[in-house]
């Protein structure tokens, strides 16, 4: 019974990046000698367990075998026979696919470390076309690492290719599609590069057909230099995290100009009413790969108000106090106004060449809520108002509100 660390946490180390979990493979136990050995026992699918002291997760090492469609369609063997080398081969990428014994030598059997040292990512074998998830987590690492110099192998990319074509990728459930996508969009300096790469095999037309439809629509070129939709999308996404935006943000910005995809082409590269052409392609995105409902109803209010965000201190105070209410200006918090003006910023600076321009409308409708705020019920209700009256009341008077607060700055 020999235990080793295998995968990321030797990877990061030989990188030089701070280890924060790692896992281990038994080689030579059955799951009875683990429990008598103190270890707990977790997994569903396969034997993993829990080490008594670190908490650790530790497997036995075992093989795959296909044997169906997608990411369950596997038999799996973890009997005391199953040998490091073929534990390790059964996994992604060469550079995840080496161990380090407890005297920490390290073992290298598929070429890890002269790919880290060429910053190549490249699948350890065949049975990579087994496993459609491979596609994402593939574009996932791409992302995370691509800072670093690594791109992927050609016969990588081959065999991507050629699983999306085989069918592989309509396999993919979505609850795992969205969770590679979420860990892409937090762990990567520019996410651009795993769309780019789901792209490039084709995957990114079968998993998410609303993003993949913008390649190729054109905007007009003075307000987006980029000219490409898809170019632009991408590049708003890596502005949210270049600003350190939430998750929120970042999915909002890679969502809120759907609607371009659906401009007639005689139109283009106008793209009037993308707006309300995006809506209903924002929820049917989220509803298929089950998007968290807050990011979906950021998404949505960004959509649809991100030109009138754009032109802000041009619309007049009925206009600009509506505006305020759909993004939410007056609930308590705030929360929900401050996202949608960071996914603005974003869309401002996702264009090329334009990436560090001003953009006022921030401010401005910043100051605007604080001007309709001085606005509140106790007010309204100690003159006397009850009832509906109250609302309208409210209303009527922060418009005026506005109306005397653009008119101080015009003097």
């Amino acid at each position: 019974m020999k235990r080793y660390l295998v995968g990321g946490a030797v990877r990061d180390a030989l990188l030089g990046r701070a280890v924060t979990e790692r896992d281990w493979v038994v080689v030579g136990a059955t799951p009875d000698e683990m429990i008598a050995a103190g270890y707990k026992p977790v997994g569903r699918d396969f034997p993993v367990f829990l080490d008594p002291e670190t908490k650790d997760e530790t497997a036995l090492a075992r093989t795959e075998r296909k044997s169906g469609r997608g990411y369950h369609g596997f038999v799996m063997d973890a009997s005391p026979l199953v040998t490091l080398e073929e534990d390790l081969r059964r996994r992604d990428l060469t550079v995840n696919a080496m161990a380090q014994d407890e005297d920490g030598r390290i073992i290298d059997p598929y070429g890890g470390r002269r790919d880290l040292e060429s910053r190549t990512l490249r699948h350890v074998s065949e049975s990579f076309a087994e496993d459609p998830v491979r596609i994402l987590r593939l574009a996932r690492f791409h992302a995370r690492y691509a800072a670093r110099g690594f791109v992927v192998a050609d016969e990588t990319m081959t065999l991507m290719r050629s699983m999306v074509a085989a069918g592989e990728a309509d396999h993919l459930v979505a609850e795992r599609v969205w969770k590679e996508t979420e860990r892409a969009m937090l762990e990567s300096e520019k996410p651009s590069v795993f769309f780019e790469d789901l792209e490039a095999c084709g995957a990114l037309a079968r998993v998410m057909p609303e993003v993949a439809a913008l390649r190729g629509v054109p905007q007009r070129a003075d307000y987006h230099p980029e000219v490409d939709t898809l170019t632009h999308t991408l590049m708003c996404v890596d502005a949210a995290v270049r600003h350190d935006f939430g998750l929120a943000v970042r999915v909002s910005a890679l969502l809120h100009d759907l609607g371009k995809a659906a401009t007639p082409s005689p139109e283009w590269p106008s793209h009037r009413q993308h707006e309300e052409r995006g809506l209903p392609l924002v929820a049917q995105f989220c509803e298929r790969l089950r998007v968290p409902n807050q990011y979906r109803d950021l998404a949505l209010a960004v959509t649809r108000d991100h030109l009138n965000v754009h032109r802000a201190t041009e619309l007049r105070p009925n206009t600009l106090l509506g505006l305020l209410d759909r993004l939410g200006a007056f609930k308590k918090s705030g929360e929900f106004f401050e996202q949608a003006l960071q996914s603005c910023l974003c869309d401002a600076r996702g264009r090329l060449g334009l990436e560090q321009s001003d953009y006022p409308a921030v401010d401005y409708l910043r100051a605007a809520r604080a001007a309709a705020l001085k606005i509140q019920a106790a007010e309204v209700m100690r003159d006397g108002h009850t009832g509906p009256a109250v609302s309208e009341q409210i209303t009527l008077r922060r418009e005026q509100a506005l109306r005397q607060w653009k008119a101080g700055r015009l003097g």
